[in-house]
């Protein structure tokens, strides 16, 4: 760290690797071991002893009804990120991570004081808690860290390119050890479930993406995301591990969640078209995302799929829209007009313009061109719109009119 920095995080109170911190009891203040009552061990480090809490999820593991195992491959997912290193990694390369904070504001002054973290390893998928009993041992669970990160390419996270990566990069800077994931390709599933979930569901939290989207609502050991700081300065006050027994469930449940998550989106990019996308609401999404990604022809599938599905209104006029909107983008013109006529039928005003286009431009058909437009006018006056959205279609029509009412004239 150069001396200028660490000049201004000395002025701002913050400590630069464990200078001046007493070395940690493994008996704290009023508590016992933590391995006394926690399932877990010591391991020797560069910079001291980390303790972890492991577990095993053998190959035919499912998170409710998700499975955990990745099979699909993942070009979709790598089209998705922007990354093609993705699709070129075996899935013992990535290693899905997730950190339980001091706080949530981040900062020099928040750190991670558990971080869970899996990989398949020979098909399992074998997860590790690392956990400090306070700031003195954060050097050792960060070596400890690096050393499970070592075999990997890749980090998996739930919102973790805002928040546990940058988190956990500035306290390796703050130790000065390099950064283990510098140079990973990153997956972050939080944008991609928001992207496929965000019409059907009211969060897409992860724990309520476990419980709507796989079927796998946690126990009672499960302890609200905000309790967990404050329950980990209790155990700094006490020294009381008790407690923290659900924040090691919170923190496993996490990252396996994470595993099974990329396992289910995994499939569905690459298998657009199977039946285990059932809700229209889904379909429609999914077909969104390959539209954006110029898969346009199966975006129409997708979209014809969805418009066949129990769509609530607004979404099937929407998903016509697109359609309609795509069809022309690929030259479809026929297929287009007919979903503009569907939905001018049903008094949207857009069909009604796309239609005056379609009539002047396609067909060389002014007259039809100038009723259509006549007809988008008389909706656009008893429609309840915004004002300035209705001075925009006015503007647009009247110019329009003028210009077809022109063209019949001169014939």
């Amino acid at each position: 760290m150069s001396a200028s920095l660490s000049d201004k995080l000395k002025s701002l109170g913050v400590k630069t690797g464990t200078a001046g911190i007493q070395p940690a009891m493994k008996k704290p203040r009023g508590g016992v071991p933590v391995e006394e009552v926690l399932d877990g061990r010591w391991i020797e480090t560069s910079r001291g002893e980390a303790f972890v809490v492991e577990q095993v999820f053998s190959t035919g593991y499912r998170h409710g009804a998700a499975p955990i195992r990745v099979e699909s491959s993942l070009g979709g997912l790598a089209a998705w990120a922007g990354d093609e290193r993705i699709s070129g990694l075996d899935i013992s390369q990535f290693a899905f991570l997730d950190t339980e904070t001091s706080g949530l504001a981040g900062g020099t002054g928040t750190y991670a004081f558990m971080v869970g973290v899996g990989r398949f390893v020979e098909g399992d998928f074998r997860l590790s808690l690392f956990f400090m009993r306070d700031p003195a041992e954060e050097s050792a669970l960060l070596e400890a860290l690096a050393g499970f990160l070592a075999p990997c390419a890749a980090l998996v996270t739930f919102n973790g390119k805002s928040f546990d990566a940058p988190l956990l990069r500035t306290r390796y800077t703050l130790h000065s050890i390099p950064c283990p994931f510098d140079g990973f390709a990153h997956v972050d599933l939080l944008p991609l479930a928001r992207r496929l979930w965000r019409d059907r569901l009211p969060s897409r939290a992860l724990k309520y993406l476990e419980e709507h989207i796989m079927a796998a609502p946690r126990t009672s050991e499960e302890v609200p995301g905000y309790e967990i700081p404050w329950l980990y300065f209790d155990f700094l006050r006490t020294g009381d591990v008790a407690p923290l027994k659900g924040v090691f469930y919170h923190n496993a449940m996490d990252v396996v969640a994470m595993a099974a998550l990329l396992s289910l989106t995994a499939r569905m990019l690459d298998d657009p078209h199977g039946t285990e996308i059932e809700h229209g609401l889904d379909v429609v999404a999914l077909a969104k995302l390959f539209e954006d990604l110029n898969r346009w022809d199966d975006a129409a599938l997708l979209y014809e799929r969805g418009l066949k599905t129990s769509l609530p209104e607004a979404d099937f006029w929407q998903a016509v829209k697109r359609l309609s909107a795509l069809q022309r983008r690929r030259g479809d013109l026929e297929t287009a007009a007919r979903l503009w006529q569907q939905a001018a039928a049903e008094g949207h005003i857009f069909a009604h313009v796309e239609l005056a286009k379609y009539f002047e431009h396609t067909r060389r058909d002014p007259a039809s061109a100038l009723e259509w437009t006549l007809s988008a006018i008389r909706h656009v006056e008893t429609a309840k719109l915004p004002e300035y959205e209705k001075k925009h279609w006015m503007s647009e029509l009247a110019h329009r009119r003028e210009r077809l009412e022109g063209k019949i004239t001169k014939k």
